[in-house]
């Protein structure tokens, strides 16, 4: 850089011709990335919308379907569930498991989800007391339960879920709530380029895609909860829990067979797993490796 200085206190001429053919050939390049780009994402969007039509989904509903309407109905007979046919636990066990209408069997994952919730949130209370911070966290667990189940139902992690939960991490760090703002801020972003750069990667080499972005969001916005210093915990915690259950997939459903759960799932477990005890991890860590 100084002799760059230098050079232009001598010949200024010079660096400006420089600075210029520098700023054209980069102009060039910008050229076909201001192109280019929006042709690549107009073509990944047209293919995969033309691979939905042939194929599309079958028995959407109609009319309107949101989270508050219309009421639970039986997936079998379509009835509408009645208030006190849908008591988290009791009213499965009331039932015998099974719809009061049409007598079908409703699935154990049901009341499995809702008894492992409210465990869940009993382990947050547990841990933090009640607190501000128990408040947050509950959202926090919860999210991640959702997360988990639509990833492993659908292979995917909506943004509708993942970025919220991003910005509500930053929201409550404002005042240190569970890390410093500075920690949660680079926590997203490293979160997030982390797997970025891991994905463009092994795409390059080959030539095939190993996760989904929804998988970057979601370790942004764990970083964002709890910082930039959980995310090597948490990544490592994620491998040991995707090997867990890669070896109880084999186990269960044979060595010849195929049994995948996409990455969502060991983030959220392990991202979890770090939010409570990842402290008490890396202080183990550095205490038997001799570096404490």
């Amino acid at each position: 850089m100084e002799q760059f200085i230098s050079l232009h206190q001598s010949a200024p001429w010079f660096t400006f011709g420089v600075v210029c053919v520098l700023g054209l050939m980069v102009g060039s390049f910008l050229n076909v990335v201001i192109y280019r780009v929006p042709v690549m994402l107009f073509k990944e969007w047209k293919e995969a919308c033309d691979d939905m039509a042939q194929d599309p989904p079958q028995h959407l509903p109609e009319g309107t379907f949101n989270l508050a309407k219309p009421n639970s109905r039986c997936p079998h007979c379509n009835t509408a569930i009645k208030p006190w046919q849908n008591i988290p636990i009791i009213s499965y066990l009331k039932l015998k498991g099974a719809c009061a209408s049409c007598g079908k069997k409703i699935a154990l994952r049901y009341p499995l989800v809702e008894l492992f919730t409210g465990m869940a949130s009993f382990v947050v209370m547990w841990q933090l007391g009640a607190t501000a911070q128990t408040a947050m966290a509950l959202i926090l667990i919860w999210a991640l339960i959702a997360l988990t189940m639509i990833d492993i139902d659908h292979q995917l992690l909506p943004d509708n879920l993942t970025l919220p939960l991003m910005w509500l991490g930053l929201l409550c760090n404002l005042n240190g709530l569970f890390t410093d703002l500075h920690s949660a801020v680079i926590g997203a972003m490293a979160g997030y380029l982390s797997l970025w750069s891991v994905y463009w990667v092994f795409k390059l080499v080959t030539g095939k895609e190993g996760m989904g972005f929804g998988d970057f969001k979601l370790l942004a916005a764990l970083g964002a909860w709890m910082g930039w210093q959980q995310l090597p915990v948490i990544i490592i915690l994620s491998s040991f829990v995707g090997a867990a259950f890669g070896i109880a997939g084999m186990l269960l459903a044979g060595k010849n067979k195929e049994w995948r759960i996409p990455f969502g799932p060991y983030l959220a477990i392990a991202g979890a797993i770090a939010f409570f005890w990842g402290d008490s991890i890396i202080t183990q860590y550095l205490t038997l490796s001799g570096l404490r």
